[in-house]
């Protein structure tokens, strides 16, 4: 399929990670509707594989890689696929997230391992992912990256421990950033997309009514408005204050 010119995205090649269902699947339709090519990282090859193909019925060129981005070699190897494939990033979405053991224990009871884990998904992968393609986006002088946080790194729900920690962490990871690509015209922003009907969410609050929880397709408009170049560098963004039909808030 031919896709019309004119997206707002047209140009751009985009790696989103946890991109086999959830918000990672939406946001990376998203984009291909809007013109970008894509790199789709996820676990599971047959969800992926399924998302490549929607992403290529839109017109993209898309490659899929099937990878856990909570370890180190995998992160090279993503890296290495998306360079061969594109020679360049120039949007990335660390995405993926582990919640860790459900249901999810206090602090005092959570197995070291099980932390280890989480931090290794929601913080680790994501430095070594930004770090491994930071420099063709540096080479452009342009580039964004986008970190997926969450309210539970703000505040201090009980049971919440391991995840909330890596989110705050993350947060504080894309501050940092920010800081120090200022000027380089790469910029690192984080989005909290907020409740949705997720297997995550499913997963920590079991009892929540999926019919009352916004679709991760609601909570897409934010990051093609960061992958676009709207927004200032080191901003925490809500994904919920985005809509469409809205003017531009970032």
């Amino acid at each position: 399929m031919t896709r019309p010119s004119g997206g707002r995205l047209a140009g751009t090649i985009a790696l989103v990670t946890g991109a086999s269902q959830g918000l990672g699947r939406a946001v990376a339709l998203a984009y291909a509707g809007e013109g970008a090519d894509l790199v789709l990282v996820a676990r599971r090859p047959g969800p992926l594989e399924q998302v490549r193909a929607e992403a290529e019925a839109l017109g993209a060129r898309a490659v899929a890689v099937a990878a856990d981005v909570g370890d180190p070699a995998d992160i090279e190897r993503v890296a290495a696929a998306a360079l061969t494939a594109f020679q360049r990033v120039d949007v990335l979405v660390n995405n993926a997230s582990e919640l860790g053991p459900t249901p999810m224990p206090y602090l005092l009871d959570t197995d070291p391992d099980a932390l280890r884990r989480v931090l290794d998904v929601n913080l680790l992968g994501p430095f070594l992912l930004t770090r491994a393609l930071l420099g063709p986006m540096l080479a452009a002088g342009r580039g964004s990256v986008v970190n997926v946080s969450s309210d539970a790194g703000v505040v201090g729900y009980p049971g919440w421990g391991a995840y909330g920690v890596s989110k705050a962490a993350l947060d504080q990871m894309t501050r940092i950033w920010a800081s120090e690509l200022d000027g380089s015209g790469v910029r690192v922003n984080a989005v909290d997309p907020g409740d949705m009907a997720t297997a995550m969410h499913a997963a920590a609050l079991p009892d929540d009514d999926p019919a009352s929880l916004a679709r991760p397709e609601d909570r897409t408009e934010v990051f093609v408005r960061l992958a676009a170049g709207d927004g200032t560098s080191g901003q925490r963004l809500e994904a919920a204050g985005f809509a469409a039909d809205a003017p531009s808030k970032a």
